[in-house]
């Protein structure tokens, strides 16, 4: 009854976490797009820096609150970090500027063969035939979005593969513990907001001091790193939690919310026929995944010996969702 009730306690704590995430990462992505689209503030570096600011000074609070506890972080580690988080983030944000929030969107689907193929590359993973086949039709269904959708350019296209390559690195080598975030967030924010406003500078050919900083933009700056919070605490909560894998393979109730938001605030740039075709392409290979990867023999390790362990995971990953 004690072990029943335990891992009833970790589900109802493991869907929360993610509903977090879901929740805030939606949020972060649609008010990106109506501050970029609508108002034209391309300066995603530089909002990302303001997102780690206001971060950072919730890591003070809690840690003033006995939430984060005092916690040592070596700084090549901590340099690691934040060179993969910062091309994540600021390859996310630069490609949701340049393309359509479909593209955007289904491009993040490749996260999951990446991620794939870091395991097998440096955990010696083995896969069966189902579970490859499964990594084929997301492929074929992130294919079918890049090839058919008007909407991608060369620099979009760029964008969306340093922030997918990046995004994995970060996520494979991702620090666990939430203590952690009070050492990473002071970190990015001054090395983005130091690099933003040149880096800026030269995606757009526009200073960020000469931006027409109207009543709604400031609101939707303000209101998108009040949610960035969110989004932050999130991912190191879930990641702390999930697997770098089933955090991805979950990511398709991101996907379709995304998508669907993007249509109704977006039109002609949310829900194209040929972008729903491989989102559910794609969607429909995630599951196949999930199912095929959990089955006996669906993703084991080539060897029997102990694998290495990344930073901030122990062997409980194998109890991990």
């Amino acid at each position: 009854m004690a072990a029943a009730s335990k891992a009833d306690t970790k589900a109802a704590v493991d869907a929360a976490a993610w509903m977090f995430n879901v929740v805030t990462s939606v949020g972060v992505i649609i008010v990106n797009k109506a501050l970029m689209a609508t108002y034209g503030f391309s300066f995603a570096t530089t909002l990302t820096g303001l997102h780690f600011v206001a971060t950072t000074l919730m890591t003070i609070v809690l840690r003033w609150l006995g939430f984060i506890q005092p916690s040592h972080l070596p700084l090549l580690e901590l340099l690691k970090f934040v060179l993969f988080a910062n091309f994540s983030i600021v390859g996310m944000n630069v490609s949701l500027m340049w393309n359509s929030v479909g593209f955007y969107q289904i491009a993040k689907l490749s996260m999951i063969p990446v991620l794939c193929f870091f395991e097998i590359v440096f955990d010696s993973m083995r896969y069966s035939r189902d579970t490859k086949l499964s990594i084929g039709l997301v492929l074929i269904g992130v294919g079918v979005c890049t090839v058919t959708d008007v909407s991608v350019n060369m620099k979009g296209f760029v964008a969306a593969s340093i922030a997918v390559w990046s995004t994995a690195l970060q996520q494979y080598y991702s620090l666990s513990s939430f203590n952690l975030l009070g050492h990473t967030a002071p970190a990015q924010a001054g090395t983005l907001l130091l690099l933003g406003p040149f880096l800026d500078y030269w995606l757009t050919d526009k200073r960020i001091d000469a931006f027409n900083y109207t009543t709604p933009s400031v609101v939707l700056i303000i209101l998108s790193c009040i949610i960035a919070i969110g989004t932050n605490l999130s991912q190191f909560i879930c990641i702390g939690r999930f697997t770098a894998v089933s955090f991805q393979v979950l990511g398709h109730m991101k996907t379709i919310l995304v998508l669907i938001l993007g249509f109704v605030f977006f039109g002609k740039e949310g829900l194209k026929l040929q972008v729903v075709v491989g989102m559910m392409i794609a969607v429909l290979g995630m599951i196949w995944y999930g199912n095929a990867s959990s089955k006996p023999g669906g993703k084991e390790r080539r060897s029997h010996t102990t694998p290495k362990q990344r930073h901030g995971q122990d062997s409980t990953d194998d109890e991990k969702v």
